[in-house]
């Protein structure tokens, strides 16, 4: 139970910079007050409102980089979720949401309450949830704590979406020291909507009524928007009331009565918005913000289920499954009845005004009353110092890193050991990939795939990041991640349509860890404007650093994409013995940030080559030659190179290959961007080639005896699955 403090005892304890505001802050909100000093309710709801985590106060500069718009974008950032177009009257939705602190502190309730706060951002857009995609970072498991960390965190989030019955069908995961004790917990979910059913947060029509539903409110997560706003020390990564418990159960019945509201009732509808980070105060003070209008709301009647509770804690509580609903007024009896069918609270806790203030009353008194626009809008923004660490000069100036492989079959070998690389499918398999039956691509090809019933459509999506380029070069590191996310969809027989966002990075106070944030939106913003991948939506997460050292840069793009007809799928393995392999792209000496850099020197260096052009014209002859109908397989190469790729689209059907690749041993391992393998089947050849001209390299081709023959290596296929399945699988025992 939270012991309420004076307003003057708030000033002279000073126990607002325990919750994230500064002195300067506070002097802010006072002068925003007329001069008096805000009580202990009024500095909680300014405290978590004005954290990094809702306001962007450190980030708004760097957001406004990205391009946003496009004429398939029907809503961008500033809602619940983005929307796309993909014809027919239909559009995606998506979004992702880090839930980093929470993970760390209670895994499995981090990261179900993480997936379950992105998927009530997906349903409050009006849209039913279809599937959700995980990007994950862990230290390296060579410790009880990460391995305990991947194993709760991996459960939570199956926990949720297999509960709730929403397909988890792709993610990433990556393994590097920096996030020992700070892990990355990224959720994505993606939706399905019909353009008439595309709903707002907004709080307007003076009278209408403000109703509170879902489940009841507690004491958990108090605090959380400010603790995400934080970094790790000092004892603070035992802050568990920062954690929310979540309830999947729960949260299916809150998705059918929602969705039920808004496609049954949407004529008395007016707005609809999750609580999520800062609960009740953020979700609606923002409808209000946005609509130019007031509220008040009478904390007596907010279900709740604890005894005591003072409006404080109502209002900064972030317990889970709860949505507030904008209704209009005259039709309250309405909504409580779809409500009270799923056997959910749904109660008339306010109202709209037009005075343009934020109101509460609790037990007959005025509790809170401050302009709706100082919460939603009016926090400060920082344009914080920008300094380029020293060790960019120490890369740029360093000798080309080039390795010697003299062995090749044993580099192979290792390198599909790694962690990093090595099949994720002792993960994945803990979910749920097949629930709703829409899935065509599960988990283990480059992108999921979905089907659109009613349609021949399909979307493609995909997550990815690789921090080790980010660490070298943010601007390059950054256009790779969406380029990469491209080369996903691409593969699979998509067309990339517009990313969402986790900028996860250290503390943006500190001038270096400002520059790698700034600098990486430059280098994602060059790549959106060149592959035609709007901005839609995101998540910033900062202060992802403990006892001072930071994480990798890590800003995980979430990417989207259309496949015209559900023939033109096309998945990463092998088809048919004799088909014909081609490398499109350049391979050249890129070992800097590689995973063979990595395992064989212990660290990064270099500088970083990337030709965007040549990435895009790669990815549009992809697109081409498999809308065509002329191609049996496609996989991106990235982490591990040509022999990597060459192996893992070889394991599923547990053929071989005979390639001659004209490259060296350790070119085989460079990770030269813009690059694919393809399949083409020999009556295609002749099409294929005239088709794809400079740009595909003729390597060799499949066989029905299960050996790699690449070059001068040979390897028997079930030798190399047998390491490349098993890696993690040891590693977590």
């Amino acid at each position: 139970m939270t012991i309420e403090m004076s307003p003057e005892q708030i000033r002279d304890s000073k126990i607002y910079l325990d919750w994230g505001l500064s002195e300067e802050e506070y002097a802010k909100v006072q002068e925003i007050l007329g001069g008096r000093l805000p009580n202990f309710t009024e500095t909680g709801m300014y405290a978590v409102m004005w954290s990094e985590h809702c306001c962007y106060k450190n980030s708004k500069p760097v957001l406004k980089k990205f391009p946003t718009t496009g004429p398939q974008v029907l809503m961008g950032p500033g809602e619940g979720a983005g929307v796309v177009d993909i014809g027919d009257d239909l559009a995606v939705v998506f979004k992702a949401e880090s839930h980093n602190h929470p993970s760390y502190v209670e895994p499995y309730e981090g990261a179900a309450t993480g997936s379950g706060g992105i998927i009530r951002d997906i349903f409050s857009m009006g849209a039913r949830p279809i599937a959700i995609l995980d990007s994950l970072r862990f230290g390296q498991i060579d410790n009880q704590k990460t391995r305990h960390i991947v194993d709760q965190v991996t459960a939570g989030i199956a926990g949720y979406g297999n509960c709730i019955g929403i397909p988890t069908v792709g993610g990433e995961v990556a393994f590097d020291e920096s996030y020992a004790g700070n892990p990355l917990v990224n959720v994505l979910c993606v939706g399905l909507i019909e353009h008439k059913h595309i709903q707002k947060g907004q709080a307007k029509g003076v009278g209408n009524s403000i109703f509170y539903v879902g489940a009841k409110t507690g004491r958990d997560g108090i605090h959380g928007a400010s603790f995400a706003s934080k970094e790790f020390g000092s004892g603070n990564e035992t802050q568990r009331s920062a954690v929310q418990v979540g309830d999947p159960f729960m949260e299916k019945l809150l998705l059918e009565a929602c969705i039920e509201v808004i496609q049954e009732h949407g004529d008395v509808l007016v707005g609809i918005q999750d609580m999520g980070a800062a609960g009740l105060v953020s979700s609606t003070s923002e409808m209000a913000s946005k609509a130019g209008s007031g509220l008040v709301l009478n904390l007596d009647d907010v279900p709740q289920r604890e005894t005591g509770m003072i409006p404080y804690e109502m209002m900064l509580s972030e317990s889970q499954e709860r949505m507030v609903l904008c209704v209009k007024k005259g039709h309250e009896e309405e909504i409580v009845n779809v409500f009270k069918k799923y056997d959910l609270d749904a109660v008339n806790i306010g109202h709209v005004t037009d005075d343009g203030f934020y109101t509460l009353y609790h037990k007959g008194e005025m509790v809170a009353q401050v302009p709706v626009d100082s919460l939603a809008e009016d926090a400060p923004t920082y344009y914080r110092e920008s300094e380029v660490p020293a060790r960019i000069a120490e890369f740029g100036a360093a000798e080309k890193f080039i390795p010697e492989v003299k062995d090749p079959a044993s580099t192979l070998k290792a390198i599909m050991a790694q962690p990093t690389i090595a099949s994720k499918r002792s993960i994945y398999e803990t979910y749920d990939s097949r629930v709703m039956t829409n899935t065509v691509v599960a988990p283990g090809s480059d992108a999921a795939v979905l089907r659109v019933r009613g349609t021949r459509k399909a979307l493609a999506m995909t997550t990815d990041c690789n921090a080790r380029y980010l660490y070298l070069d943010p601007e390059k590191g950054g256009a790779i991640a969406v380029a990469e996310a491209a080369r996903n969809i691409v593969a699979s027989g998509g067309k990339p349509l517009a990313i969402t966002d986790c900028l996860n990075f250290g503390n943006p106070e500190k001038p270096e860890q400002f520059w790698e944030l700034s600098t990486a939106a430059d280098g994602i913003s060059r790549a959106c404007l060149a592959l035609d991948t709007p901005v839609i939506s995101g998540n910033v997460s900062l202060y992802n650093e403990t006892n001072g050292s930071a994480i990798l840069p890590t800003p995980m793009i979430g990417m989207v994409g259309l496949i015209e007809d559900t023939d033109q799928i096309t998945t990463q393995d092998f088809k048919s013995a004799s088909d014909v392999i081609y490398l499109v792209g350049e391979t050249k000496d890129d070992f800097a940030g590689s995973e063979l850099q990595k395992m064989l020197t212990g660290k990064l260096s270099g500088t970083i080559d990337f030709d965007l052009e040549a990435e895009k014209a790669n990815q549009d002859l992809v697109l081409k030659v498999i809308q065509a109908g002329i191609v049996a397989s496609a996989h991106d190469l990235s982490e591990g190179g040509l022999a990597v790729a060459l192996a893992e689209s070889a394991f599923a059907g547990k053929f071989g290959v005979d390639v001659t690749t004209g490259l060296s041993s350790a070119q085989l391992f460079s990770e030269s961007q813009g690059r694919f393998v393809l399949s083409v089947k020999p009556e295609a050849v002749a099409d294929f080639e005239a088709l794809a001209g400079a740009q595909a390299t003729k390597l060799g081709t499949v066989t029905e005896e299960a050996v790699l023959k690449i070059d001068g290596l040979e390897l028997a296929t079930d030798e190399l699955f047998e390491i490349y399945e098993t890696a993690i699988p040891n590693l977590m025992k």
